[in-house]
Parts: structure tokens; sequence; C-alpha cells
């Protein structure tokens, strides 16, 4: 008996049904890999960013999330190098589809119990997906902004539905801008780490043991300073999470 076709599960209509201890025997997803590429090299390497966004709320079967993946991956590796990008599933498939196996061929109804007992066996598994969920995410080089957008569409005819391929306006996978980002690189507010990017505020900054590593003499001399100055002016800290130095030189030059 082959697999049942994925246009058959593919809107939502139940509640979430995970793998658990009541809900035994689930066969294993047919995606293993969700980072391709390389996925270890740093936050600087790949400044632009590509989404594709589900436009539909239905379900993805693990299948097409593998097909689409190899699709992607095929594409940026032939046209970009396999050292000129990184792609990542964005989605997980954790929710089992169950069947109701019913024999039809000549002879069967013996075998047959129709609609009672018809809860069902687990069959696969696929992604609950909501309307502007990011699917696949890729990040590269500005060089390879055409390539990454174009092996997105391809990946696109393997998912069911709508989708629009979305050029981030952030630095790679942050949450920060790219002219933030670069800023706050200017600035030593910004530290790497791996492919994302901690920000550090001002209090972070005076607190950490560590900053010689990261920060000039010159930078470490001010922050003193302004720490020193803002206790004597009785200026919160908290005012000067997310602006910049010259904001605050300002304030105490006042």
């Amino acid at each position: 008996m082959g697999r049942r076709p994925a246009r058959c599960y593919r809107q939502i209509k139940n509640k979430p049904y995970p793998k658990s201890r009541y809900c035994r025997g689930v066969p294993d997803p047919k995606i293993r890999i969700y980072d391709v590429g390389m996925k270890k090299k740093g936050v600087d390497e790949f400044p632009f960013c590509v989404h594709l966004v589900s436009w539909e709320k239905e379900n993805v079967s693990s299948e097409a999330l593998e097909a689409a993946r190899i699709a992607c991956n095929k594409y940026m590796t032939k046209f970009a190098g396999k050292d000129a990008f990184h792609l990542r599933v964005r989605v997980h498939p954790f929710h089992v589809l169950r069947i109701n196996k019913m024999l039809s061929c000549a002879g069967a109804d013996r075998l047959q119990t129709g609609m009672r007992g018809a809860f069902g066996k687990p069959q696969g598994v696929c992604a609950r997906v909501a309307i502007g969920q990011v699917l696949l995410s890729v990040r590269c080089k500005d060089s390879n902004s055409q390539n990454a957008q174009e092996a997105l569409r391809r990946a696109k005819f393997k998912f069911p539905g709508r989708q629009k391929i979305i050029v981030s306006r952030k630095w790679g996978f942050t949450k920060f801008n790219r002219t933030d980002y670069l800023n706050y690189k200017k600035e030593g507010r910004i530290m790497s780490d791996g492919v994302n990017a901690s920000f550090w505020d001002v209090t972070d900054l005076l607190q950490n043991a560590s900053l010689e590593k990261h920060l000039s003499m010159q930078q470490l001399n001010h922050f003193v300073l302004f720490h020193k100055t803002l206790e004597q002016k009785s200026i919160p800290m908290a005012r000067y999470d997310f602006i910049s130095f010259e904001q605050i030189y300002q304030d105490i030059t006042l």
C-alpha cells in the first residue's frame, strides 16, 4: 500500500498531535539536516539574508521540506559555491499524521471494519505553518543575492499553497538592521556570537570583566568617565540601552 498523497492532510483541522508516550510507532521524518552550507561562518561574513515565507495556514510534510532543502542547496552549490552560503530550514515537522487503512481489493470485505475504531495509526509527520511564518532562510554575501533568491524560487515549487520570497533588511540572521548593525559595530556595542550577535548596553559594558579583549583603552576610559558622571548627575542608566554614546556625552556636558 503506497503513501497517501499529502493533499489529503494539507488543511489544519485538528489540534497538534506530537509524538509522545501515548502516540508511539511514529516514523522518522524524511528531513534530518536543518543547517546546510557554511554554518560556522561568522556573522560578519554573510550580511545578506533572504526568506521564503508561507502565505497560507497549512500542513507541510517532511518530504516537502527535504525536497525544498535539496533543491535550494543544489542550486546554491552549483552557482555560488559550497562555501558561499548558509541555508537554514526554519520549521520542524512535529505533528503526527494518521491513516485508517482500508483494503479495497477483491474479497477484502471480511477484513474491513469500516468506521469502527477509525482513529488511525501514525503514517508520517508534518509541520504546522502559519501565515507569515518563515520556511527557509539563506544568508550569503551581497554578490550572491540573486543566486539566493533564485534558489528559494526553485524551492518554492516543492511546497503546497502560496509562498513569498522576502529580502530581509536585517544583517544576516541577526535581529539588527544593517545600518544599526554597522553603527553598533563601530561603537563596539555588538559582539559576534557565531551566526548571531549579542547587543551590549552601557551597563553590560561597564560590568563585564573581559572588556579588554574587545575594546580599546580609549573606549574603556570613556565608559568609566560616563559611568562616574552619570552617578554624579543622578541620570538613570536605563535611558541609554539603545542609543549612541554621543547622546550620553551631550547629556553629560549640559
